[in-house]
């Protein structure tokens, strides 16, 4: 399969040597300084993208891969206020998008396990839920896409919560995500319930980029003949 790599930063060097691995062929690595090289490539000579870049570059990235008829698989973050608008591209051009915020398998059963737990802690408020999420420092959004989605998981079944917030407190009607920059952390993610008598707690902690990378090129595999708007819940089948 011939594979594009849109960033190629640590995430996209981890892809790069997984694909390989796996017997894939990196047709391009296109990053801030070679951006027009982005050109050379359409659905005549790609199969598919993987695209982990920049808040600041995703959009165009995705919608030149569009346009010009390339799967296209995304996992930057800090982007999402356009994502509309991609689905929208996507949907008129009959072509192919997946967006996943974490492409950890294991990250992935973690969402669905915390939609279960919310489901289940529903029925006592005597607990209160807040979100934990540390990363390296070199991370530049905040809070991660991986603590949004769980957030949003939680506020799906949660009673009494009306927002998430990115604050170390809030008020009781918030869920705050407290977001924790540390050196060398790929990441950890912690839900917690708190009461007087008791805390629960679930945590996912990822000991390095591997387990993303490895499931971005899974995706990719999968996802070259597809078509439409899709994300783990298909690929997994969740």
């Amino acid at each position: 399969m011939n594979i594009l790599l849109l960033g190629y930063g640590k995430m996209g060097r981890a892809i790069e040597a997984i694909a390989i691995e796996r017997g894939h062929n990196i047709v391009g690595k296109i990053n801030e300084n070679n951006l027009n090289d982005i050109k050379k490539h359409n659905s005549t000579n790609t199969d598919v993208a993987i695209e982990f870049s920049q808040p600041d570059a995703a959009f165009d990235n995705i919608k030149y891969c569009i346009d010009n008829g390339i799967p296209a698989l995304s996992g930057t973050t800090g982007w999402l206020d356009k994502k509309a608008n991609i689905e929208t591209l996507c949907k008129q051009k009959e072509g192919t998008f997946f967006y996943a915020s974490n492409y950890s398998i294991g990250v992935n059963l973690f969402f669905k396990l915390n939609e279960q737990l919310a489901t289940l802690m529903k029925a006592f408020d005597e607990y209160n839920v807040d979100i934990e999420e540390i990363h390296h420092t070199e991370k530049k959004d905040a809070p991660s896409g991986t603590a949004i989605t769980l957030a949003e998981g939680i506020l799906k079944h949660a009673t009494g919560k009306k927002q998430w917030i990115n604050k170390p407190y809030g008020s009781k009607e918030d869920l705050v995500i407290n977001s924790i920059r540390e050196d060398k952390v790929p990441g950890t993610h912690t839900i917690k319930y708190s009461s007087a008598v008791d805390d629960i707690e679930i945590k996912h902690t990822a000991h390095s980029r591997e387990g993303f990378a490895k499931g971005a090129v899974m995706v990719a595999e999968w996802l070259k003949d597809k078509k439409g708007i899709l994300d783990m819940k298909d690929f997994l089948k969740l």
